[in-house]
């Protein structure tokens, strides 16, 4: 039986003891609102009698008076007047979702060394402790503030909680607190918990907002990973929906493309050189590892994207590819992950850090990239590709298709099995391997790689939800999975690529950290890397962005879950508008970490930071990315269309576009009531004279100037551009 704490023990029973201050009916469910003394609860009634205790408010060691109570058809507001400070409680319903929130306004100065989690399930008749439940989703440290739970005793159904931590950030900043880890605890005691006090008080005589929640009630009990999966996508939309979200900045990605391309030309601290050819280190000023296979690939597959957009050849690329033979191990018949000529430099300071010992993942990531690559027509990279997929293929069938940590690429020894004990493997790399073998079908047509990526997919169904394990790989995954339901049109694959992508929004920060140093930068929809990464990472983050703009892509004729023509592109957009900040040149030199784990930082170089910290840590501490690299060349060849010489497109959601003579027509995908941004941007001395039409309305620009024109535009419909 689960134990209580003395601020629930008495919760149900206090309830039932009050009085109703006002009772509101919003479609199936009613909602009551009472005063127990040191609390303030919502009390929502479910179709079926069921019933769950909202706590919108908490008086510390004082008692509440209701001062003011103000109730129209939009808003209820309540005003708590307490021995400590007062509240005020604002409660509304926007499209039926349940939204209140709290601010609080102390008299002294106040330490807060407790708070109570402000979720409790009731029950008809007994006592809390007699009710059981199952948490599906909760917050880890600093992702969003949400929680996914369904109360299976007694019966009463599941809802979805989502704490709007961008409102907490004005508390956590005075009061020097964080907001991560604040969504979650142990049943029946869950929800929210103020961040407690223990360095600085909060002040008096003026009003901080404690909580700004929203809830979405449903009378469903959900156990099927599909159904759980669906739901939280879904919920996830329609708070997002509801929710103000930060503006959107512009950054110019073909300056910034052309600034990065220079300092690593011109940089020494990103190369080594080894038998007379250039290799990019891993981070920068690093000499002493030697050069990784997916390091080069990883730069060197957008930077081809940005010479096929940009229609000039980069030397660079050249240079790269140059060096990949070179990684092919005659020992093993396939690429490996250390240049073999330059093993003896691995200090075996790290469990990686060995010769033939290989990180699973990292097997099949330079490979995807020189398929690509193959596929837009390199031999180089397709011999090497070919050479390498048997022994790709022969690991695959020694572990069954589930792989573990790292092991041994000569012998296949599992020198680490698990993540964490009872964690299971690098769970998402059946999902890699899968679009691996996806993509050498295509370069070859032999149906044995289509067999092997399908073998490798059905792996993922018995994982429920804990696919992920890098985000990027999960990624890769829920494009592959995609896909392969486009060939196979089995729908198994469609549901598990569903589970893929609720693994990944899961893993992502839906709110805006405005205190300590995360106020120097956009982190509103970022991404973590892994499941317990306590940083956001440029690469993963790049690659995330890429594999998702595939999804949609591949979607285009698939009728997927409506929801996800909301996040995708929103997530999009948001990454676009955000990620130029791990470049260490946009952010105050404060915030960047004095002590660096691999190489050094150079804060005035276009080459992105691997970490991202929002709150009191500094960024920076890995180390200064050089595989990051391609970051600009990525976004540049996916957002920005070339008119001429002369002109430029700029639009942030996922696209694609047709030109016909002296027009361009933009497809969007998205939802039509979300908000994209596009603008015609002059790069010479021609006058812009372009006319935008949406689903055939000539539109006027939001902003417009001799050097730029800008448009707010409907996420679903056709983009025409004449000029």
């Amino acid at each position: 039986m689960p134990t209580v704490t003395p601020w629930s023990a008495t919760a149900q029973e206090d309830i039932e003891n009050s009085e109703i201050l006002l009772e509101r009916k919003i479609v199936d469910y009613t909602y009551q609102f009472y005063n127990t003394g040191d609390s303030l609860w919502i009390v929502v009634l479910m179709p079926e009698n069921g019933k769950i205790a909202f706590r919108a408010a908490f008086a510390m060691n004082s008692c509440f008076e209701v001062t003011n109570l103000f109730d129209d058809e939009d808003t209820t507001v309540f005003v708590l007047d307490s021995r400590l400070g007062s509240y005020e409680v604002r409660i509304n319903f926007p499209a039926g979702v349940l939204h209140y929130t709290t601010t609080f306004t102390a008299k002294t100065a106040l330490m807060i060394p407790f708070w109570p989690r402000d979720i409790i399930p009731l029950t008809q008749s007994g006592s809390l402790e007699n009710t059981s439940g199952n948490i599906h989703m909760a917050q880890f440290g600093s992702r969003s503030g949400l929680l996914f739970a369904s109360i299976t005793k007694p019966q009463t159904g599941s809802f979805f909680y989502f704490q709007n931590l961008t409102s907490l950030s004005e508390y956590c900043e005075v009061t020097k607190t964080e907001s991560k880890n604040t969504v979650g605890g142990t049943w029946p005691e869950i929800g929210f918990q103020l961040p407690t006090t223990d360095e600085l008080p909060l002040p008096p005589n003026q009003a901080f907002t404690i909580s700004d929640a929203y809830i979405i009630v449903e009378t469903d009990i959900f156990k099927d990973t599909t159904a759980i999966c669906e739901h939280f996508l879904n919920n996830l939309v329609t708070i997002y929906k509801v929710l103000e979200q930060p503006r959107i900045e512009y950054h110019n990605w073909p300056d910034i493309a052309q600034k990065v391309l220079n300092d690593l030309q011109h940089n020494k601290g990103a190369w080594q050189q080894a038998n007379g050819i250039q290799y990019l280190n891993a981070y920068l000023c690093d000499y002493d590892t030697p050069p990784e296979s997916m390091v080069q690939l990883a730069v060197l597959a957008p930077f081809k994207e940005f010479e096929k957009w940009s229609g000039e050849k980069q030397s660079i690329c050249d240079e790269l590819i140059k060096g990949l033979p070179a990684f092919y191990d005659p020992k093993i018949n396939c690429l490996n992950r250390w240049l073999p000529s330059m093993v003896d430099k691995l200090d075996n300071s790290e469990e990686q850090k060995k010769e033939m010992v290989m990180d699973s993942w990292y097997l099949h990531h330079p490979l995807m990239n020189l398929a690509r690559l193959a596929l837009a027509g390199d031999k180089t990279a397709k011999k090497l590709v070919l050479d390498s997929i048997e022994y790709v293929i022969k690991v695959a069938h020694h572990f069954k298709y589930k792989w573990p940590v790292f092991y041994n690429m000569e012998t296949l020894e599992i020198i680490k099995e698990e993540t964490a004990p009872g964690a299971g493997g690098e769970r998402d790399v059946p999902g890699s391997y899968a679009h691996l073998m996806l993509l050498v079908f295509k370069l070859t047509k032999e149906k044995r790689y289509l067999n092997e990526a399908e073998k490798a997919a059905r792996k993922l169904a018995d994982l429920g939800l804990n696919i992920l394990y890098q985000a990027n790989n999960t990624a890769f995954a829920a494009a592959a999975l995609l896909e392969l339901f486009k060939i196979t049109n089995k729908k198994l694959y469609l549901e598990i690529s569903y589970t893929c992508l609720s693994g990944l929004f899961k893993n992502i920060q839906l709110y805006d950290c405005k205190y300590g140093y995360g106020k120097n930068y956009n982190n509103f929809f970022s991404i973590f890397p892994l499941n317990d990464a306590p940083y956001t990472a440029a690469y993963e983050e790049l690659e995330v962005y890429a594999a998702l703009s595939e999804y949609l892509s591949l979607a285009k004729d698939v009728d997927i879950l409506p929801s996800l023509r909301t996040l995708i592109p929103e997530f999009i957009k948001y990454t676009v508008s955000r990620i130029a900040y791990y470049y260490p040149t946009m952010l105050p030199k404060e915030m960047l970490s004095e002590e660096v784990k691999t190489g050094e930082i150079q804060a005035d170089l276009w080459v992105p930071l691997e970490d991202l910290y929002n709150g009191w840590e500094k960024s920076g501490q890995v180390g200064q990315e050089v595989y990051g690299s391609g970051m600009a060349f990525g976004i540049v060849s996916r957002q920005y269309i070339k008119i001429d010489e002369d002109f430029l497109l700029f639009i942030d959601y996922p696209n694609e576009y047709t030109k016909r003579g002296k027009s361009i027509t933009i497809k969007l995908d998205g939802h039509k009531d979300m908000i994209c941004n596009l603008k015609i941007i002059k790069l010479k001395d021609r006058k812009i004279q372009m006319k935008v039409f949406f689903d055939n309305e000539l539109l006027d620009p939001f902003t417009k100037n001799v050097n730029i024109q800008e448009y707010k535009i409907s996420g679903l419909g056709s983009v025409k551009v004449q000029w």
